[in-house]
């Protein structure tokens, strides 16, 4: 009976007429059977015979057939079910990360860099019906997975990010910025979003955070805006050791707040401040509830019909009380 639905379950019902069925049977059949009433039993011999013992239970295949009639009268069947979704309000999603040198300090756990691939990852696998893509930027600013709905391409890339040589260090937020407001600009998604993430103030790159969020605004970029960094000090790497470690000492935490706020109120968006690893993940999941896909499901139900066998069985155990009352047990009667 797995996976088993009834289309008309209200026909059980009837299985309380079953013990009304079978006292009426055994009364019909008292009323049926003729008697004969002698003095004594003495001169008749007991042959051992058995099968008039049996007809009784010629009933139990008649209340069988009933029962399996109300079983298909409820209509058994099983559900296979199949989803197709389609989406109706598709949003395009460029993650802006900063990858300069102080996104290694330690205020986060292990560090910052580190804290944020995780949430990251954990952003892209509950957005399945989005497109993302991924930009980094210290001085300067690449594109290091275009916008695709390849979701194993995009988190390879998260899980690459990582402080080397190829940028030179800095903090270049318009730069980062532009380079994702070009790889949303020919978007024909109807919802386009930028998630600008930093730990500093912008000190390198030839294009103004001020004049790449007017470039966003005019193409219709949403820019959600992150400083991430604890209040007050932090363990910041200054220098690299002759073993190639990084050396850290505490220094004070400088976030530009007012520039990424700017730049979230002028394209719509809204600033986050995440001081801690928890606070990151919880901004993460605001956003995701803020940038809500549309989606459409359409759900196949294809029906498999268990009834008709149930009244071959119904049918059968009434052909056979049939045929043995007319034939085994007929002159019993």
């Amino acid at each position: 009976m797995k996976n088993i639905t009834f289309l008309n379950p209200e026909f059980f019902w009837l299985f309380l007429l079953i013990p009304v069925a079978i006292v009426w049977l055994f009364w019909k059949r008292k009323q049926q059977t003729p008697t004969l009433k002698i003095s004594s039993l003495k001169g008749f011999a007991s042959s051992g015979f058995t099968i008039p013992k049996l007809k009784p239970f010629l009933f139990v295949f008649r209340i069988l057939a009933l029962s399996a009639l109300i079983v298909a009268m409820a209509r058994p069947r099983t559900v296979d079910v199949s989803n197709k979704t389609k989406t109706t309000k598709g949003i395009d999603i460029v993650i802006a990360v900063d990858v300069s040198g102080s996104m290694l300090a330690k205020d986060f756990k292990p560090n910052r860099m580190e804290a944020l691939k995780r949430v990251a990852d954990d952003f892209v696998e509950q957005r399945p019906n989005d497109r993302i893509g991924l930009v980094v930027y210290a001085a300067e600013a690449y594109t290091k997975s275009p916008v695709t709905s390849d979701k194993a391409v995009v988190l390879d890339a998260i899980n690459g990010i990582k402080y080397d040589n190829v940028l030179q260090d800095g903090t270049a937020i318009g730069m980062g910025l532009t380079t994702a407001v070009n790889r949303l600009k020919d978007s024909k998604a109807k919802s386009k979003v930028i998630i600008l993430l930093t730990d500093g103030v912008n000190n390198a790159g030839f294009i103004e955070p001020e004049t790449a969020s007017d470039i966003a605004q005019q193409y219709g970029i949403k820019v959600y805006t992150i400083g991430i960094g604890t209040n007050g000090m932090a363990e910041f790497p200054y220098a690299i050791a002759p073993n190639g470690q990084f050396l850290f000492k505490m220094m004070q935490v400088e976030i530009d707040e007012k520039l990424m706020q700017i730049i979230a109120k002028k394209t719509g968006g809204k600033y986050f401040r995440a001081t801690s690893n928890t606070k990151l993940a919880q901004i993460y999941g605001e956003i995701n509830k803020l940038e809500t896909t549309e989606i459409e499901e359409l759900r196949f139900y294809d029906y498999d019909e268990k009834y008709r066998s149930l009244v071959w069985i119904a049918g059968l155990l009434v052909l056979v009380e049939v045929g043995l009352r007319n034939t085994i047990f007929r002159s019993f009667i």
